[in-house]
């Protein structure tokens, strides 16, 4: 750390971002004491590979790729442009062939087989991006490298080959295998940075970030002259009491104005710090609350996508194309200059694109928010603009009395709000769209191959069990859910030949038996609950599992001061009988209903997973 401790004090007040979900590359920075925040990047690893001279090549234009998709992305959409992205992508190579993360077991095997007994390579490319905005015009400096490190691979036995395999471990990673947990048993030896292999070359990055933030001062270059060629310049890094006097000055005056920084960004006051006016005097100026200013003009964004998504704003444009303000009025029957003030506002988010002929949709936008398409997010916008934002306008109230506003908003108690068909109906797309976004990664967080036998309580629409049953061709899911919602499952079912393994069963989970199963799963189900409910849900299913039977939670983790992500924070401001939860809180909460080893994965999403043992210990 204490190369990265001075780059700290200069990061002290600035937005670094991660451009990447990977947990891996999250604990190495993390322990290292860098601050940052995780914004996984959307850019598609689809680089011809045959355009690059060599598989580095490859590595580093992906991760500047990534790291600039999120630059960009932050820029337009959160309304605050990032000043650092760091971007980065680890492969594996041999013999100059870049290896994948295997698409299935049979892929890990000819993998890990190829790699038995040799050395290969490990590659991974580091993008550093510098964002400023000029004229609200996003500028970025990009700074990259990479890093190679050499693994051999002991000879692998057929058993020990499989037994990796089934551990599931090989299956999210790139070759095929993770050096840092029980692939490291498959190693012989490795040359050159281990970190590099877990998927992030700390110490290059720290030199490079060293590079940047702490030039050569002047008295350290050194001019040396030959008789036969031209001078040249070198420098050396001097150590604090080296410094000459006039510098001891400047570098006493940089540490007073990044302490003045600290105490600025650690308080809840407006901090004054000296700056200079135009004719070079110190005056003293205040350090401008951007942050506060994004969070004030949020609600208008927010708004915004939900009236551009209520009148298919990108429907049409998905449909038709290129249009005008004029056109989409017409097609909309809506205002000429509410179209283009719209249109404009959507085109700052970044949500559609504007040329001489006309707006169109972005990838992303045709990708989540036209209604049609398979990943929508669009019916779920439409549930926040109806159901979640007039509740939040009452948030005063509900703070005040500690309870949710829905017989205020809706002039409907609780148990009323979905008795309509339309209502249910639009509430089940609502949630089926989040379930399609979330399901992959939690059939991923951990290895549920050996689990043959599944039940999804309150599994809606299935959405979850279908990305299951893909995932793993041996496996069952029944979804249990309430009568009115089985009944109108059919249209969200998919046509595809493992849907036969997915059934559906009416029941009330907290008063009718629940089907035996290997595995449940519970999916934001024990936020909403009162304590007395998540009892009674965790007694019933504990009751029923045998050992060796798991659990699967899939919910918001907080962190351990509860305060972030700000998504579960603010989700439970909505003052329901439910509460949200740290990682301590949901271990404690599963080991005293009998469930043991649990394990935790924060995937960077809308939804953390947590899977935990049935202990076969009795209960104290």
């Amino acid at each position: 750390m204490v190369l990265l401790n001075p780059v700290i004090g200069k990061l002290l007040h600035k937005r670094v971002v991660l451009a990447s979900a990977s947990p891996r590359r999250q604990e190495i920075l993390n322990n290292v004491g860098l601050r940052f925040e995780v914004v996984p990047s959307w850019f598609k690893e689809t680089l011809e590979k045959s355009c690059f001279a060599a598989p580095y090549e490859y590595a580093v234009e992906t991760a500047i790729q990534k790291a600039l998709e999120v630059a960009n992305r932050m820029h337009v959409k959160h309304l605050r442009t990032p000043d650092v992205v760091i971007g980065a992508d680890t492969i594996v190579t041999i013999e100059d062939q870049i290896l994948e993360k295997p698409v299935d077991k049979q892929d890990a095997y000819k993998m890990l087989s190829r790699l038995s007994g040799k050395e290969h390579s490990v590659f991974t490319g580091v993008a550093i991006v510098h964002c400023s905005s000029k004229d609200n015009q996003l500028e970025t400096e990009v700074t990259d490298f990479y890093e190679e490190t050499k693994v051999k691979f002991a000879e692998l036995s057929e058993e020990l080959l499989w037994e990796y395999i089934h551990s599931g471990e090989p299956m999210d990673k790139a070759g095929g295998y993770g050096i840092q947990a029980l692939g490291g048993m498959l190693v012989e030896y490795v040359h050159g940075d281990f970190l590099n292999v877990v998927g992030f070359p700390l110490n290059h990055f720290c030199k490079k970030l060293a590079e940047l933030y702490y030039p050569p001062l002047k008295h350290t270059i050194h001019h040396i002259k030959h008789d036969s060629i031209p001078s040249v310049e070198t420098f050396e890094i001097l150590s604090d009491g080296e410094c000459a006097s006039s510098d001891n000055i400047q570098y006493e005056d940089a540490k007073k104005l990044k302490n003045s920084l600290g105490k600025c960004i650690n308080s809840n006051h407006t901090c004054s710090l000296p700056v200079e006016s135009q004719n070079g005097v110190a005056e003293n100026g205040t350090h401008f609350p951007s942050q506060l200013t994004h969070l004030l003009d949020g609600f208008r964004a927010s708004k915004a996508l939900f009236v551009a998504c209520k009148l298919k704003i990108f429907d049409l444009l998905k449909e038709k194309g290129n249009m005008t303000p004029v056109d989409v009025a017409k097609q909309r029957n809506i205002s000429l200059c509410g179209a283009e003030r719209l249109l404009d506002a959507c085109t700052s988010f970044d949500l559609l694109e504007k040329s001489y002929q006309g707006y169109s949709n972005t990838e992303l936008t045709n990708l989540y928010l036209v209604s049609s398409s398979e990943y929508s997010f669009h019916d779920y916008v439409l549930h926040c603009n109806d159901r979640l934002w007039p509740l939040y306008t009452h948030l005063e109230l509900a703070v005040k009395e500690g309870t949710p506003q829905n017989h205020l908003v809706f002039e409907k108690k609780g148990d009323d709000l979905f008795q309509s068909t339309e209502v249910k109906q639009r509430f089940m797309s609502a949630m089926h769209s989040i379930s399609k976004l979330t399901a992959r990664d939690l059939s991923m967080a951990f290895d549920l191959s050996k689990f043959q036998v599944v039940c999804d309580l309150g599994g809606c629409t299935g959405a979850l069990a279908y990305e299951l049953v893909h995932m793993y061709p041996e496996m069952k899911v029944t979804v249990f859910d309430l009568p009115d919602v089985i009944t109108n499952v059919t249209s969200f079912q998919p046509s595809e030949q493992n849907s036969n393994r997915v059934s559906f069963t009416s029941g009330d989970f907290f008063k009718d038996d629940l089907p035996e199963a290997d595995l449940y799963i519970l999916s934001r189900i024990l936020h909403d609950c009162s304590e007395e409910k998540v009892h009674t849900l965790l007694n019933k299913i504990s009751a029923i599992c045998k050992p060796g039977n798991a659990l699967l939670v899939a919910e918001i983790v907080l962190d351990d001061k509860g305060t972030s992500p700000a998504r579960g924070v603010l989700q439970s401001l909505s003052m329901t009988e439910g509460k949200q939860r740290n990682g301590v809180e949901y271990k404690k909460l599963l080991e005293k209903h009998g469930f043991t080893s649990v394990q935790i994965k924060i995937t960077g999403t809308l939804l953390d997973a947590i899977l935990c043992i049935k202990s076969s210990r009795p209960l104290n």
